[in-house]
């Protein structure tokens, strides 16, 4: 316990309170030493295997976690090529200031994207792309995802974004479904690039290809995780680089590009000889890789900016590059206008021309301004000083409002309907801080950025955290961190500040006082730690002591920036032109002869306004911090100094956001969010028609509760979540459950196979059900196909029985004739008998006429009728004839039937077939003979024999086949 104690209330009365005090003061001080020695020895003891501080690919493992040993890390890694490691919610990305193709190539991509557990791979960018890609698709809710890639200025901000863009390009169009689609927006994405880091990029002291514009690139999915569109947002182009570059900068890459690219008959329309030196146009003969007008051209052509605008555009880009050439002589008397200078006569005339403006008029409110008395307008010239103004600012609004319609043209290509997509990843690049030996309006709006950024970094991982802890019940204990509120109290707050006060004085009408002005800071400014003054400085400032170091800002010429006076009388001339393009861009333009004094909107207000908007977006979404860190001030290939990045690392606070890592839950879902994703590990499912108890979150504990214990049990046995078991991977707080990502991985894989089992069930149920359905029809169309079958044949039956009873008919009919027929011929038959030895007794009338002979048993010779076949066996089945004879009297009868002539011992067998019709056959044979017919073969006997010369008819045929 500590106590404050105040000297006018209480006395020490004694020596021996002193002595005691003393004693307690000396017990801190050994404590606080002993403490330092313990953590001075923890760093040592872990610094000592240098050689294995390059695997720490999470700096949450670095333990004790200090300054020097994360600094120690990133150097190991660094000297060993690896340039993206964890710190926790954070990914810190050192720029290596040389081109590494293959760590971002097309392979890569796809190995992160397709990986089940990305995080198992080494830290990448691609990793936090696709993190917040899974977000989007709903691993706890489908919500929307911002990237944020913040650092200073040359630390890689914009190879990051580009990494991101190609990453999220390249996994939508691996997918087939609509691939036209995805294709035309991936490739208008990507070409949206080279086209706004040709217009808003240029070569600074700390960076060749320094952001000189914010931007917020939304890309836009559907339902099916698909990019169906993107659109872009702008913040505050540093519009003052056209007309002023700072020493040893550049202007923008595209006047460069021009001058280096253009082609012998473009120059001629330009206007733009080889020879020929601008004075907006610095360190020309510096070679940089962005300098390629050929990519620029392409990425236009791709958006689909067709030629005739593209020749308008660089037209006016080229009369911009000639207004920087018009110089003007002072007037010899006050109340004259500023007269040009003689070689400038030729660039302002080349500036209309490329313009199509007015030469004159061009020339006259270049040196004239106009003033309201009353209801009269009064022309007074200007001043040299003004006149040069008038022309800066001339350039600087032509070349903000042809900014911002390549950003309205990009958009209006590749921005879907909102109907189209449901949820976006945001990318946001901004400048970064920055620090330069004369620091204006610019720098202190960008720096004003990265506080704003920074204060939502602060808010979200580092206060916001800690505080839901405690307010959860966590038992937890404050991580002191660096808070910047004071810096942006200062910068933006109310009453005063510094935009305030900056705001008000520009709003009087009244001329700049840069000397006044600094007073006045200091009068209202004074109680705040965060702003100083060196009294010793000859020119006006202040200095500002940011979350990334102090920063001196030059008050002079800071109103004017301020107030972006555009003259009125020149938003009329480029309402004349004959420029298609630039006429488009003024003809709406509000010229301001209206405004009055009160309602100018200075250039503080509207990107205070733009980037409250940003924030807005930024809470409303689920952020994911990237950190670039600058490893040497002067962009040399794999240097590492560790006095610029130790700053760096403490200006943003890694230190503290790997200590909250470390010692937090990243994760947290409250309850009933969590049941409604995982309740199914347990059957426990939260509906909204449940009753008032499933709202109680004592009862919704319980459940959550359970489902944990499920998982821990089958993932580590021996871990519970009873409260005698200090669980270091979840905890369970008053309405939300508190997870690390190593527990949610384990979750959703136990979700996984619960949901595969359930849909096994699923699956074989259904199938049994579709077997029963499929059995019933079976055995329906069965039935159906039985009844049918039987009605037809009962058809075909009784139709078959009203043909044999015709058939049989005429059967009888036929049959009576050929009796008759058979009859005569038998009478007129003549008969061969052989005389045998001996006397056979005669036969009786009724045997001969039935036709069964016992041959064997009669003792005199007897003539055996051979009936003919075809009428023998035509009286079936009532008769029966049956034959007895040995086998070669078998033969011997069949050759007879088949007209073979055949005579041997005492047998001879003549047939009296005919030729046509009937035949019978009569034989004598020797022997018992014995003839049976069941059945008449006559269905098949031919009823209408004819004549026919060759081959054997009727049922000789029959016999044949049958033989």
């Amino acid at each position: 316990m500590f106590i404050d104690v105040d000297s006018r209330d209480v006395t020490i009365h004694s020596a021996h309170d002193a002595m005691r005090v003393n004693g307690l003061k000396g017990k801190a001080q050994t404590r606080r030493k002993s403490l330092n020695d313990s953590l001075e020895g923890d760093i040592r003891d872990f610094l000592i295997n240098e050689s294995e501080l390059h695997t720490y690919d999470d700096l949450t493992k670095v333990n004790p976690v200090t300054p020097t040993t994360v600094l120690k890390c990133l150097q190991a890694r660094y000297s060993a090529k690896v340039f993206y490691t964890h710190a926790g919610c954070t990914l810190v990305a050192l720029n290596p200031f040389q081109p590494i193709p293959h760590l971002y190539s097309l392979d890569v991509m796809r190995e992160y994207h397709s990986a089940s557990q990305p995080q198992d791979f080494k830290p990448h960018i691609f990793i936090v792309a696709e993190e917040a890609y899974r977000n989007v698709q709903g691993q706890v809710e489908p919500t929307n995802q911002s990237l944020v890639v913040s650092g200073e200025s040359g630390a890689g901000k914009t190879w990051t974004s580009r990494c991101l863009m190609k990453y999220y390009a390249t996994v939508a169009a691996s997918s087939q479904k609509c691939q036209h689609t995805v294709e035309k927006i991936e490739r208008r994405v990507l070409d949206s690039n080279p086209l706004m880091e040709a217009f808003g990029n240029a070569c600074t002291l700390r960076n060749n290809n320094s952001s000189r514009f914010g931007k917020y690139i939304q890309l836009q999915l559907n339902s099916s995780q698909l990019l169906v569109g993107a659109s872009v947002q702008t913040y505050l182009l540093e519009k003052t680089r056209v007309a002023f570059q700072a020493p040893n900068e550049r202007n923008f890459h595209i006047f460069y590009q021009m001058m280096k690219g253009a082609k012998e008959k473009q120059r001629l329309d330009w206007m733009l000889p080889l020879d020929q030196a601008f004075a907006w146009l610095p360190h020309a003969d510096k070679n940089l890789e962005e300098d390629c007008l050929q990519e620029t051209v392409v990425a236009m052509v791709n958006l689909g900016i067709d030629e005739e605008k593209r020749a308008q555009i660089f037209k006016i880009l080229a009369g911009l590059l000639q207004l920087g050439n018009v110089d003007f002589s002072p007037a010899s008397e006050e109340s004259q206008s500023c007269d040009l200078e003689e070689n400038s006569k030729g660039f302002l005339q080349k500036t209309a021309v490329l313009l199509q403006v007015p030469v004159e008029e061009l020339q006259t409110y270049l040196v004239v301004r106009t003033l309201r008395a009353g209801k009269q307008n009064v022309l007074k010239p200007c001043s040299q000083t003004e006149c040069t103004i008038r022309r800066d600012c001339l350039a600087k609004v032509i070349y903000a409002q042809l900014f911002e319609w390549l950003v309205t043209f990009i958009n209006n290509s590749m921005c879907a309907d909102r109907s189209m997509w449901c949820n976006f990843i945001g990318l946001l690049d901004v400048y970064g801080f920055e620090c330069f030996l004369l620091n204006n309006l610019e720098q202190l709006c960008i720096n004003y950025a990265n506080e704003k950024l920074q204060q939502h970094f602060v808010a979200h991982y580092l206060k916001a955290q800690q505080e839901e802890y405690v307010s959860e019940g966590l038992q937890w204990s404050f991580i002191r961190y660096q808070d910047n509120q004071a810096c942006l109290d200062l910068i933006e707050g109310s009453p005063t500040s510094i935009f305030s006060l900056l705001n008000e004085e520009c709003r009087l009408n009244r001329t700049s006082d840069a000397k006044q002005f600094r007073v006045r800071l200091e009068k209202e400014l004074s109680g705040n730690a965060n702003i100083s003054w060196d009294k010793f400085s000859k020119e006006p400032h202040f200095t500002v002591a940011h979350y990334a170091g102090k920063v001196s800002y030059r008050i002079e010429g800071m109103m004017e920036k301020n107030k972006d006076p555009v003259p009125p009388e020149l938003i009329h001339v480029l309402q004349k032109s004959q420029n298609a393009l630039l006429h488009g861009l003024f003809d709406e333009s509000d010229s301001g002869g209206s405004r009055g004094h009160n309602k100018v909107v200075t250039v503080v207000s509207k990107f205070k306004n733009s980037l409250e908007s940003l924030m807005k977006i930024l809470y409303s979404t689920t952020p994911h911090y990237t950190r670039c860190i600058k490893p040497n001030p002067d962009c040399r290939p794999l240097t590492f100094q560790k006095e610029e990045v130790i700053t760096q690392l403490e200006a943003c606070g890694i230190v503290e956001t790997i200590n909250i890592s470390a010692a937090g839950f990243p994760i947290r879902i409250p309850y009933g969010s969590f049941l409604q994703r995982y309740g199914l590990i347990t059957n426990t499912l939260l509906n909204r028609d449940d009753g008032p108890e499933m709202s109680d979150p004592s009862v919704l504990r319980s459940a959550v509760e359970d489902v944990l214990n499920v998982v821990l049990k089958r993932h580590a046995p021996s871990s519970t979540l009873s409260p005698d078991d200090n669980n270091n991977m979840v905890h369970c707080g008053r309405t939300k459950v508190f997870l690390t990502y190593a527990l949610l991985e384990v979750m959703e894989d136990h979700r996984v196979r619960v949901r595969s089992q359930k849909a096994f069930c699923i699956q074989c149920a259904w199938r049994r059900y579709q077997c029963h359905r499929r059995n019933i029809r079976t055995q329906a169309a069965t039935r159906i196909q039985a009844g049918v079958r039987s009605w037809l044949l009962r058809k075909e039956v009784r139709k078959l029985h009203k043909a044999a009873a015709v058939i049989q008919h005429k059967w009888r009919r036929w049959r009576a004739r050929m009796d008759a027929l058979a009859e005569s011929e038998l009478d007129n038959a003549e008969d061969l008998v052989e005389e045998e030895a001996y006397v056979r007794p005669k036969l009786d009338t009724l045997l001969k006429e039935r036709g069964s002979v016992q041959l064997s048993s009669i003792p005199e010779p007897v003539v055996v009728r051979g009936w003919p076949i075809g009428l023998a066996v035509a009286s079936a089945p009532t008769i029966t004839v049956s034959m007895t004879a040995s086998g070669f009297q078998r033969v011997m009868s069949m050759m007879a039937c088949l007209k073979i002539p055949f005579r041997q011992g005492d047998y001879k067998v003549k047939t009296n077939q005919f030729d046509q019709g009937v035949a019978s056959i009569r034989a004598q044979p020797r022997g018992s003979i014995k003839m049976h017919l069941q059945r008449s073969p006559l269905l098949y006997a031919n009823m209408h024999p004819v004549h026919k010369t060759e081959g054997v008819t009727g049922f000789n045929q029959i016999l044949l086949e049958g033989t």
